[in-house]
């Protein structure tokens, strides 16, 4: 069971984890697996951020990989995660959304290879363009265009 590090502009991170907590609060494979958040300022020394992520890789490391999930590659959340990639024990995946991320703990048993695809499928996957309902509709019953 991979463990999950996101790493992104604050509070961003925070949010992310916190919704998917809040999505899953019933799901007791989610309870146990590690989900840790590390929210960068924007003044945050890239040493120092690079230093708490370590740490933080090591808190959400059980021995099975740790995936990365981080906002923005070339931003200091998205250097500060390149910087953690070791190959098959940590990943990390630009573009963090809640359907990137959602996806990622639905598949808890798989290994870290299967969890990094299962979450880039959850971004492309997630992001749709939604229709205007149609005539008589109450609304939120739009098909993806």
């Amino acid at each position: 069971m991979p463990g999950i590090l996101v790493i992104a502009h604050a509070p961003l991170a925070s949010a992310l984890v916190s919704a998917s907590r809040h999505v899953y609060s019933r799901d007791p494979c989610v309870a146990s697996r590690r989900l840790i958040a590390l929210d960068v300022a924007p003044d945050a020394d890239v040493g120092a951020a690079t230093v708490q992520a370590r740490a933080r890789l090591a808190e959400a490391d059980r021995g099975d990989g740790v995936l990365v999930l981080t906002d923005l590659l070339g931003a200091t959340p998205g250097n500060v995660a390149a910087s953690l990639v070791e190959p098959g024990r940590v990943a990390v995946v630009s573009g963090a959304s809640m359907p990137m991320l959602l996806r990622a703990l639905c598949y808890s048993t798989s290994d870290l290879e299967d969890v990094v695809e299962k979450a880039l499928q959850g971004a492309v996957q997630g992001a749709q363009r939604v229709a205007a309902p149609g005539p008589g509709s109450e609304g939120g019953e739009g098909e993806p265009a």
